[in-house]
């Protein structure tokens, strides 16, 4: 029987483009899936990533290039695997495209999205910004072209960005699809999700307006964010001078997360870099129960923040988070360990370190994958010819997920000629 030569990567972000890229590139096909209109991941929301604090587009440009340039790489966007049968180097899979509404005439030119009447919150900026109901996901997004979120149309308004469209651009009657695919084998790389803060009944988040999660922050200070990368706090768009970070904020928790989520010191001490450099009068408190550094190079941020005379790093559980009704400030209530105390303090905005949930928590990709009570994949039970990758295994950087990326391709080719 011939060789399967097809590898299947469900998910579109940094981790899964960098294993499609490199299987490609020893001479398979590659077939990517992504339930967003575009690829790239949380990456792409990101700020700034480390170890080098490079914006998304450093490192995404590169793939997207190289994906561009391969003619065995084929993408679906807006899709989801609904079922995975067969074996290693033999897989059936069936995945259903949600239509998009936009053809691949379209040249971003922004039309449909000024003639577009209805509105929809932009679930890309966590619900801090809106875009209308026809839009460019973000900046720079690949595939660089406009989406229509029928779910958010006023009747009949999608007829406004039909008329617009001088590139005939606009297909109102785009219908969701089904694709059938055979693959020799499956890579695993649908990420992770911000855990959702509003289950932690006392830090505030959805009852103080300036209390936000650090997703959020990195929106914020994004050139492409809400607020063109000043950071603002939503209450009443004030410069944010002096700011908080609450570490553990679900995480190392029974009652939430009961691991440790890896890159929520390291996320705060590069977003209080963010506020002093944006800022030179500005001031931040960190408070944490242990401060984590993993890593080769991680350390020097942890140095660097520490070495700052406005930065407190304040060892405390945090007890409590209020609103003042007047100054819509925000109260904290800790314990100050070394201190010996209690303490209440004023800030202009708090950012709650939340932790990383697998994206496998809440969509189970194969009924032959067996997941740890935490939604991880358990690898030691998997089913030969399909792997996890990133943060479907363990909570983990970009650096690292990459690195695991391009592991498992190798194991992916293997699986291909055990047919």
């Amino acid at each position: 029987m011939a060789e399967n030569k097809t590898v299947l990567v469900i998910g579109g972000g940094f981790s899964g483009l960098t294993a499609a890229v490199e299987t490609t590139e020893a001479g398979y096909d590659v077939v990517i899936i992504e339930k967003n209109p575009y690829l790239g991941g949380r990456v792409a929301q990101l700020n700034k990533y480390f170890w080098k604090l490079c914006p998304p587009t450093c490192g995404l440009e590169i793939q997207f290039k190289r994906i561009k340039n391969s003619s065995n790489i084929t993408f679906y966007t807006l899709a989801e695997v609904e079922d995975i049968k067969g074996e290693e180097g033999n897989f059936d899979v069936t995945v259903k495209v949600k239509p998009r509404y936009v053809n691949d005439r379209c040249v971003g030119c922004d039309a449909c999205a000024q003639a577009c009447p209805s509105y929809r919150e932009s679930e890309f900026d966590f619900g801090m910004n809106k875009t209308k109901a026809a839009y460019l996901p973000f900046d720079q997004a690949f595939p660089f072209q406009y989406v229509i979120d029928d779910a958010s149309c006023a009747k009949d308004c999608m007829k406004a960005c039909f008329n617009a469209c001088k590139y005939s651009a606009i297909d109102l009657d785009m219908k969701p699809k089904t694709v059938k695919l055979n693959v020799g084998a499956v890579v695993m790389a649908t990420g992770w999700n911000p855990y959702d803060a509003t289950k932690i009944d006392n830090l505030g988040f959805g009852k103080v307006r300036n209390v936000i999660t650090n997703m959020m922050m990195e929106r914020l200070a994004a050139p492409n964010g809400p607020t063109k990368g000043k950071i603002l706090r939503p209450s009443d768009g004030k410069e944010v001078k002096n700011i908080a970070f609450v570490q553990c904020a679900g995480s190392r928790d029974e009652n939430h997360l009961p691991y440790c989520s890896y890159i929520c010191c390291l996320a705060s001490l590069k977003q209080t870099l963010y506020v002093r450099e944006q800022y030179p009068d500005s001031k931040a408190q960190i408070f944490y129960i242990d401060l984590r550094t993993p890593g080769l190079y991680e350390h020097r941020f942890l140095w660097k923040v520490k070495d700052d005379p406005n930065v407190i790093l304040t060892k405390g559980k945090v007890a409590g988070v209020t609103e003042d009704p007047v100054t819509k400030d925000v109260i904290v209530d800790v314990e100050d360990v070394y201190g010996g105390n209690k303490i209440k303090v004023a800030f202009d905005m708090v950012v709650l370190a939340t932790g990383m949930v697998p994206a496998t928590q809440e969509m189970k990709i194969s009924k032959d994958i067996s997941y740890t009570p935490d939604g991880f994949v358990d690898m030691t039970t998997a089913k030969k010819g399909i792997y996890a990758v990133g943060t479907l295994k363990s909570p983990v950087d970009v650096a690292r997920s990459a690195q695991d990326a391009t592991g498992v391709v190798i194991k992916s080719i293997q699986s291909l000629g055990r047919r």
